[in-house]
């Protein structure tokens, strides 16, 4: 029971990390967004997210985790970011 018990502290910590990840990731998007929106740029930028995908997808298979869930995983994120720079742009940030 012990090993499970390190595999769980392991497996918490890992979560405690991607939180923190995600968290500044979000503080710069953030920052992106009031910079699209105060250049009249779209919040969407179709062309850099297939970058962003299809480089995610590479990176999954390097690190062996299926591309297909790095690439829904990546989507969710894409989604939340675009929706924070469409209110960013609709409050003129």
């Amino acid at each position: 029971m012990e090993e499970l018990a390190e595999l769980r502290r392991s497996i918490d910590n890992i979560d405690a990390a991607l939180i923190h990840l995600l968290a500044e990731r979000f503080k710069n998007t953030k920052n992106v967004g009031k910079l699209k929106a105060r250049a009249g740029m779209p919040p969407s930028d179709p062309a850099r997210e297939k970058r962003q995908i299809d480089r995610l997808r590479a990176l999954a298979v390097e690190a062996d985790l299926d591309p297909a869930f790095a690439e829904k995983f990546l989507e969710f994120i894409l989604a939340e970011v675009i929706q924070h720079h469409k209110n960013l742009a609709a409050n003129g940030s």
